[in-house]
Formats: structure tokens, C-alpha cells, sequence
């Protein structure tokens, strides 16, 4: 793995040295705009419409549209002052736990692994949270963006992931529609817990699949080999209306889905051949 940060996990008095590595990978197919009539990529420059013409890299400052078409201009030198509160530190403030977080904060993942000479308190932290059950709520700044984070232990190391601030997540309230009385009767109720029921399982990462991104690939693939493309067909798909009748269809379908394999199981006894 790549080292994208180096720095220290500091609890206390306690400072730990300590390397970033990304926990993630985008795995999304980039395509490219290309010209129709060449199929060269299309290039994007950048030019200044008033002026009309291309505009060099050094002559590009940074501003900020506090009105439309007004800017305040924000030179390196204002930046400068406010860069003392950067440093290369996940400075853990708080232990909370885990449960305590809603999904909804999480951004980005982060692995967490020793630096020099931080083997032994790098260890010492990790066997205290696992031991105590708490993560680290902490501050970091990368890329010039502070932000919070989680820190807490995950396999043999510790994983680091980033969380938006508070005002940075949308309040629900502005969703349309959640503030109607809506009313569900008891058996409507039971069926889908029912159905919830029957469609729990252990969760197994591995089993899930991008299908898309798969489909993309070997469209891709068969173009390249001059193959013609065969697209699956999509399952019909029934169109239930009715509340109950939807639950229903979904219970019989999930039975359906586990009785199948035991059936296909089952191999057909051979005949007896007649004297």
C-alpha cells in the first residue's frame, strides 16, 4: 500500500507515530469524452471568457462568491495565518462508543499502521480499546480540510474513518411527505416482520457483487475482441399493488428462494432394470 499521510495519533500526553493508508478503492469504469468524428479525447482547457483567451496556471487566484458575479479574493498569505491550527496529528479528544454514531456521518475509510519506532504504543492503544470497547473521537486535517474522525479497531490494526461535522449533514425534516398520519394495521405489520425475518441473514461482504460494473466490463471486453454483445434479460417483474398482496407475493417468494436448493439436492433414484 501506498503511504498517503504520516503523522501521530495523540491521546493526552500520549503521541504515537503513525502512517495513513486508503481502506478503499474506487472501482467505478472512467470513460472518456472523445471526438465523434476522430475519436480523439476532447481536451479541457482552461480559458477566461471575458478576455477570450487561455489562462496560464500562475495567473489563477482563488475567490469566493459571497454575491452572484462578487468575489473577495483569498490570497496565500490569508491562508498562511490560519495554517498554525494544521498539524500532522489525530488528536483524539473523546472515547465514545460506537453505537453512539449514526452511519450517516461516515465519509471515508482510512487503514492505520505504526510508524517508526511506534510499533508497542500503536499496540498498546489498540488492545486498550479493544479492551475497554470505546473508539476515538478525533480531529485531523488533510488535503488543507479539517475534519472528524473515528478511530477504532478493526482486524489486527486500526482503521481511521472521517466524519462530517454535524452541519454538514441535512436535516430529515425537509423530506416531503414523512409528516402525513399514515396508518398500518396490525396484519400488515406482522407480515412484514415476517418477511424481514425470513430475509435476515449473517452479513457476508463477499457475496455482493457490483453488477453492473461487471456487465460494463465485459461489454467492453466483447467490443475489444470483436465479439458480438449479449445482454441478460431483466426477471419479469409483477405488478403487485395491493399492500397485503405485496408482502404476501414476498413471503411466498423468499420460501420459494429457500426451499430450492434442497430439492435440486435431491438426485432421482436410479431404475431398476427388468430380469
Amino acid at each position: 500500500m501506498h503511504t498517503m499521510w504520516k503523522g501521530s495519533i495523540s491521546f493526552g500526553l500520549v503521541n504515537i507515530p503513525i502512517k495513513l493508508f486508503a481502506a478503499t478503492e474506487d472501482k467505478d469504469i472512467k470513460m472518456r469524452y472523445l471526438h465523434k468524428k476522430c475519436h480523439n479525447p476532447i481536451k479541457y482547457e482552461k480559458t477566461c471568457p471575458v478576455c477570450e483567451q487561455q489562462v496560464e496556471q500562475e495567473d489563477i487566484v482563488k475567490g469566493y462568491e459571497y454575491e452572484p458575479g462578487k468575489f473577495v479574493l483569498i490570497e496565500k498569505e490569508d491562508l498562511d495565518k490560519i495554517a498554525g491550527i494544521k498539524n500532522k496529528a489525530i488528536e483524539i479528544i473523546d472515547f465514545v462508543s460506537l453505537e453512539e454514531i449514526d452511519p450517516i456521518y461516515f465519509n471515508r475509510s482510512y487503514f492505520i499502521g505504526p510508524g517508526e519506532n511506534g510499533a508497542k504504543p500503536f499496540t498498546l492503544l489498540k488492545e486498550a480499546m479493544k479492551e475497554s470497547g470505546r473508539i476515538g473521537l478525533a480531529k485531523i486535517t488533510i488535503r488543507s480540510k479539517e475534519s472528524l474522525a473515528a478511530v477504532r479497531v478493526y482486524d489486527k490494526g486500526l482503521v481511521m474513518e472521517t466524519i462530517y461535522y454535524p452541519d454538514e449533514v441535512r436535516n430529515v425534516e425537509y423530506v416531503p411527505g414523512l409528516d402525513e398520519d399514515i396508518q398500518v394495521n396490525d396484519k400488515e405489520l406482522e407480515m412484514a416482520k415476517q418477511l424481514i425475518e425470513q430475509l435476515s441473514t449473517p452479513f457476508e461482504p463477499e457475496k455482493y457483487k457490483d453488477e453492473y460494473r461487471e456487465a460494463l466490463l465485459n461489454i467492453i471486453e466483447s467490443k475489444i475482441s470483436g465479439e458480438e454483445i449479449k445482454v441478460s434479460e431483466e426477471r419479469p417483474r409483477t405488478n403487485v399493488v395491493d399492500l397485503m398482496e405485496a408482502l404476501q407475493a414476498s413471503i411466498d417468494q423468499s420460501k420459494t428462494a429457500e426451499e430450492k436448493p434442497e430439492s435440486q439436492t435431491k438426485k432421482a433414484k436410479p431404475k431398476k432394470k427388468k430380469a
